[in-house]
């Protein structure tokens, strides 16, 4: 997609922080109804076609060569583009698969993207197969760096539901993808017994995403609605963490390292005592520093806590930090999202104060023990994505889809 020139991005220093926003029109569609007001009028009108400015969901990824992957999706179209002046411009956009109303564009799905050391890129997304919610993981991957992709083919051959995939790249350039599956609840079904919730499945691929070992359970007991945090130890082994349905019908957060003998013990990170048969979509995020300590950042409404809670574990996740509240007591807080480099932390998250969504910003240098001043980087009054961090090299960027204020890149530290 070639941006025109009337939409280019601008760049701005405040306070050392490099801004990039690529500015798209500002219209609001599908159910993200956005008020655009001119003197006393309201009008709101229906965001069309499949480009970034109509997405609801998008997902960066820096290639090893620099270049910026973005994964979005927008009224029902999964899309891919390049850019390699850091949001500047578009270019080399290909629309990956089209499935309209079927699309799996739920608060906690988006598109999963990641690129290998030879360019090779592997994508991942869901979508509904039926009114019932039960859906599929598509997998799609290129060859030659973006340009095009095969068609997209199943993850798996089970028939049942996965949905809200997670994806990792590994030095060795082999890929882990863990997601949730509900082969179990629907065997349960079949034999006439009421079983709630999903299951954590894991594989992983040595091809690029080509072929995929035969899937594994991590957790045969989780949420069936909020997706997985992911991020790789200092052995590159993944540690995943997400909602995990405990005794007595209560959903905290759990993580697990996948070992190269299979899924490591389930480990509490806090004991919020949320029971509920709900779905919160609203998944953890994780962050694994230089020392091999783990960074977890969640959102629960238990009987001992209720809001968003950061802690972390020194030893692998068998114990946790007391959690500390994200934010002030009382304000509107939401999806929080992790990066950690060396010694040093970075954590996101939204906040709403009744007009706008604003995103914050917190950075810890000795390994999360103490935290800097939030600082409020951005902000929008229209529909907005999840805040999410990404790096660059030694580079720290916020990601943020907005409708009304554009695909924004911010840079928001440096590896010291």
């Amino acid at each position: 997609m070639k941006v025109s020139r009337k939409s280019l991005p601008y760049r701005l220093v405040l306070g050392g922080l490099f801004i990039c926003v690529l500015n798209l029109p500002s219209i609001a569609g599908g159910e993200d109804h956005t008020s655009r007001i001119s003197g006393s009028s309201k009008a709101i009108v229906q965001c069309q076609g499949a480009s970034l400015d109509c997405a609801n969901a998008a997902t960066p990824f820096f290639s090893p060569d620099g270049k910026l992957l973005l994964a979005w999706t927008a009224n029902g179209v999964v899309s891919v583009g390049q850019s390699s002046d850091f949001g500047k411009t578009l270019t080399s956009t290909v629309k990956i698969a089209e499935h309209g109303k079927s699309l799996d564009v739920g608060s906690d799905a988006r598109p999963q993207i990641v690129v290998d050391k030879q360019g090779n890129v592997f994508l991942a997304y869901a979508f509904f197969k039926d009114s019932n919610w039960n859906a599929q993981i598509n997998t799609a991957r290129s060859t030659d760096a973006g340009s095009t992709f095969s068609s997209p083919a199943s993850l798996v051959q089970d028939s049942s539901s996965q949905r809200f995939p997670s994806v990792l790249i590994r030095p060795d350039n082999s890929i882990f993808i863990s997601w949730i599956d509900k082969r179990l609840i629907a065997a349960a079904k079949q034999s006439g017994v009421k079983r709630l919730g999903g299951s954590i499945a894991y594989s992983f691929s040595n091809d690029g995403g080509k072929t995929l070992r035969t899937e594994r359970f991590a957790n045969e007991s989780s949420c069936e609605c909020c997706r997985i945090g992911g991020a790789l130890d200092t052995k590159n082994q993944p540690v995943i963490v997400y909602r995990a349905i405990f005794s007595g019908g209560i959903r905290d957060q759990a993580s697990q390292v996948i070992s190269a003998n299979g899924a490591e013990p389930m480990r509490r990170v806090a004991d919020d005592d949320w029971k509920t048969d709900a779905c919160p979509h609203h998944g953890p995020s994780i962050a694994v520093s230089g020392s091999g300590k783990f960074h977890v950042a969640w959102y629960t409404q238990g009987n001992k806590r209720s809001g968003v809670f950061y802690a972390n574990s020194s030893n692998q996740g068998i114990n946790y930090s007391i959690p500390s509240r994200i934010g002030s007591e009382g304000a509107n807080v939401s999806r929080p999202y992790l990066l950690a480099m060396g010694q040093q932390v970075w954590l996101a998250w939204k906040e709403f104060n009744g007009t706008d969504a604003l995103v914050y910003i917190k950075q810890s240098a000795d390994d999360g023990k103490t935290w800097g001043t939030p600082q409020m980087v951005s902000k929008t009054n229209g529909y907005s994505d999840h805040p999410l961090l990404v790096n660059n090299g030694d580079a720290v960027f916020l990601s943020w889809l907005t409708r009304t204020d554009g695909y924004q890149l911010i840079q928001v530290g440096q590896q010291q």
